[in-house]
């Protein structure tokens, strides 16, 4: 089931407020520090930090190569920003 793309535009990273990429039946942190991935059951993206994988970076660039419209792998939601 595809996740609702307003709903995908409002999720963020729960570790680091980083932006998503949605990748097949995944959500995908564009923090290159953390690396997270999410899974999505049934349409419901599973947003708990302990249930998430955290990718090696060989991995993660291939992902965030596969989106070249995700924004710069360091970006924040702006309404959240930063909590460096």
């Amino acid at each position: 089931m595809p996740i609702d793309k307003d709903l995908l535009d409002l999720l963020v990273c729960p570790l680091t407020k980083a932006r998503l990429v949605l990748d097949g039946e995944t959500l995908v942190s564009t923090d290159s520090a953390t690396r997270r991935r999410y899974r999505i059951d049934d349409g419901v993206p599973v947003m708990l930090i302990e249930q998430s994988e955290e990718l090696d970076e060989v991995t993660w660039r291939e992902i965030m190569a596969r989106h070249p419209g995700a924004r710069h792998p360091e970006a924040r939601h702006p309404e959240i920003g930063d909590l460096h």
